[in-house]
């Protein structure tokens, strides 16, 4: 979606049979202009990101987005704010496939990346980046592929149980559960006081996934968790462990009323709104959850001082490594035609500078190294102590094992939370999705 004017036109790299093939794909390779080349005509970026809610993320994109025009006045950006959910299965696939992608978008790594690089949409930025893959470190790996580099994250953390601690207190609940049996208590101790325990968003079907992700931590190895990211093997009995222990946890009636049709993120009726409005004790949900609760409670002043936060508790007995998480973050990467200055945005974007202002407004955890100085949330560092202790931190499992086989396992597990699903018909659903 780039508009971008040259004194000459650009010839792609690639064979003449190769740029008629990627035309019909989302075009060929650009030569990327020298140095002095940059900025020196107008460019107009199109940037699409999750952060669609009123607040301090999609303020600080705009914000971040004026800052870089006002640095940079050839550059234009035309930002397109879209729910996650809506973003990442529907409009990028399908914008993807045509001629004109967003230049920079959201990008979750993984198995994901994997599946747009093989369809060759995105940019190589491996020789661009390397200053800022150095400083952020490990966690950039994840939006490799081919030992080459096609985007960056911005936030990493792990997902955890959000919870109002005054209802906990309320409750006689002590301290936060550290085992599965403790939560079982706790959920118990907090409908004796008609408080419902959990929220849950199944209506936007992962956030009721991440349950059965949690489960299945608990209940496989770190080694058969990796090797499934790997070679998306999904025979270990594990597997369908996870499923049974989740049927056995919504048998113990922890989540509110309709929760089947309830939206993940949206407004102060969604499963966040529950919890940010005191109509509900718990959440399961990432770093990114504080900014999306302030976005929806009514409140915001009430909900920072009985906000709290917990790692998921274990499962006594279970294989599963105790002290290992389940994780991510959120990257951009550039489309494959998107001009340099893309590139340049995106290395912007990770600067530590930006980086530092991003862990500020609260609504994630940053990447860059000397950022984590921003974190003043009492949750936040929470999270991003417990993200340093963590023995192993799997990435989201529908991210991992990229869309195809995702949105199957997604399907299936929602339909054990609607009583039409088993255990077994997950690992069905994953294992003939793998085939594709």
């Amino acid at each position: 979606m780039a508009t971008k004017n040259r004194m000459a036109p650009f010839f792609g790299t690639l064979t003449v049979a190769a740029l008629l093939l990627a035309a019909c794909s989302g075009g060929g390779e650009s030569e990327e202009p020298a140095a002095n080349e940059l900025y020196q005509n107008p460019v107009t970026l199109t940037w699409w990101h999750n952060a669609s809610q009123d607040g301090p993320g999609k303020t600080y994109w705009e914000k971040v987005a004026k800052d870089f025009s006002t640095a940079h006045p050839s550059v234009t950006i035309e930002i397109e704010a879209i729910e996650t959910n809506q973003l990442q299965r529907t409009r990028l696939p399908a914008a993807l496939l045509t001629s004109d992608p967003p230049d920079i978008f959201q990008a979750w790594g993984g198995g994901e990346i994997r599946e747009q690089v093989e369809a060759d949409y995105l940019k190589d930025v491996t020789e661009q980046t390397k200053t800022e893959v150095a400083n952020i470190g490990s966690a950039s790996e994840i939006w490799q592929a081919n030992g080459k580099q096609y985007g960056l994250p911005f936030r990493m953390g792990i997902e955890g149980i959000w919870y109002n601690k005054d209802m906990f207190a309320q409750a006689g609940i002590a301290a936060p559960p550290t085992t599965f049996d403790e939560l079982n208590d706790a959920v118990a101790k907090l409908k004796a006081i008609n408080v419902v325990p959990i929220a849950l968003g199944a209506g936007d079907k992962w956030p009721a996934a991440h349950w059965w992700y949690n489960f299945a931590l608990r209940a496989c190895s770190v080694d058969t968790l990796k090797k499934a990211s790997v070679d998306l093997t999904f025979d270990d009995p594990c597997f369908v462990k996870a499923g049974d222990d989740l049927k056995t946890f919504i048998g113990t009636q922890p989540f509110q009323n309709n929760f089947i049709a309830t939206p993940g993120q949206n407004d102060p009726t969604s499963a966040n709104g529950l919890l940010a409005n005191g109509k509900a004790a718990m959440e399961l949900m990432g770093d990114w959850n504080k900014g999306t609760l302030e976005t929806v409670a009514q409140d915001p002043a009430k909900l920072a001082k009985f906000l709290g936060w917990f790692p998921v508790p274990a499962i006594a007995g279970s294989a599963g490594d105790p002290k290992a998480a389940l994780g991510g973050g959120d990257g951009f990467a550039c489309a494959k035609n998107a001009p340099a200055e893309c590139v340049e945005f995106l290395k912007y974007i990770v600067s530590p500078e930006v980086q530092k202002a991003y862990a500020e407004t609260g609504t994630g955890l940053p990447v860059a190294k000397g950022a984590e100085a921003g974190v003043e949330d009492p949750a936040l560092k929470s999270i991003l102590e417990a993200t340093s202790s963590a023995s192993y931190v799997q990435l989201w499992l529908d991210t991992a094992y990229g869309s195809t086989v995702g949105n199957a396992m997604n399907d299936a597990i929602v339909a054990i939370f609607a009583g039409k699903g088993t255990p077994q018909q997950v690992v069905d659903a994953m294992k003939s999705a793998a085939r594709k």
